[in-house]
């Protein structure tokens, strides 16, 4: 595992030859704060390891080195010893399955037990300097893949793919009822409900949403469907899919039933991504958590 700081090497090509260092970071997503805090928070720019400005200009053969500044833990998140189901892992990230009753980040009604403090057990016994960079958020009560970044320029990288649409999530749920379309899209705006901390609904003054679904399987009771997002509002497909009539089962925060299970019936199953440094193509995906598997037997077509 990576325990130094984190570091990037390229050898520049005849393309690149020519450009000033600065030009060069530019086109590799090398943000004007990562170069700030590189110059006066005890990074390094290194050229066939000797260190230089950023005024250099590349000569073809040449090695850059950009050295990043020692990451600390975040004071505010306590390191726990909580199991982590790690479905991947490289010098750059982490593809993690979370259960649903674990908190992505710790909260005033939960401040323990969520995934941010098992992140930082998890580097504290690797010996990894650094706070947790959570890419891709779940609610509590849902279960799936959680994407996250092992140093905040890659998760400056995920942020600008995000904007772009470049990670893709892949969700199931069961939604109440027997849904009339065998596939939709759902366009409207989210916002936060009045007088209300946790929930979002409709609104006209919201931010843009939209949502993908397609039917996988009707059932007696409730509709098996898969879902994905065009954008990552705070409890989009929960907020979308009640607003159709359709809320999911076990939210009961936005009029789900609770008879077959006691928590929203919504599984990110796959994410699908272009490695951010090496390029590479990665799906991955989560089998059905326990719970719901057990209602799809409990209540056949």
């Amino acid at each position: 595992m990576m325990t130094s700081r984190f570091k990037l090497n390229w050898v520049i090509d005849h393309e690149h030859a020519g450009l000033i260092i600065k030009e060069f970071l530019k086109n590799e997503e090398i943000s004007r704060t990562a170069l700030t805090d590189i110059k006066f928070k005890g990074g390094s720019i290194q050229v066939n390891s000797e260190e230089v400005n950023v005024r250099y200009k590349l000569r073809v053969g040449d090695i850059l080195t950009v050295i990043f500044p020692a990451e600390h833990p975040s004071k505010g998140v306590q390191g726990e010893d909580i199991p982590l189901t790690i479905l991947f892992e490289d010098d750059y990230l982490l593809v993690v399955y979370k259960p649903a009753g674990m908190s992505t980040i710790p909260s005033r009604e939960y401040p323990t037990g969520s995934l941010a403090n098992a992140l930082v057990g998890y580097y504290r016994s690797i010996v990894l300097e650094a706070t947790s960079h959570i890419v891709t958020r779940l609610d509590r009560d849902t279960s799936g893949i959680v994407l996250i970044a092992k140093h905040r320029h890659v998760h400056h990288l995920f942020s600008k793919m995000q904007q772009k649409r470049q990670v893709k999530r892949t969700y199931e749920a069961f939604a109440g009822g027997l849904l009339a379309a065998d596939r939709g899209t759902i366009k409207e705006p989210i916002g936060r409900k009045e007088d209300s901390i946790i929930e979002r609904e409709v609104r006209d003054d919201g931010q843009y949403a939209c949502t993908h679904f397609q039917v996988i399987e009707r059932h007696r009771t409730f509709t098996h469907i898969e879902l994905q997002l065009d954008t990552g509002r705070t409890h989009q497909i929960r907020v979308h899919m009640s607003y159709i009539g359709h809320p999911l089962l076990g939210d009961d925060l936005y009029g789900g039933d609770n008879l077959l299970i006691d928590r929203q019936a919504l599984h990110c199953k796959k994410i699908k991504f272009k490695h951010p440094l090496l390029g590479e193509e990665m799906t991955f995906t989560a089998p059905f958590p326990h719970d719901m598997s057990e209602i799809l037997e409990a209540d056949p077509i």
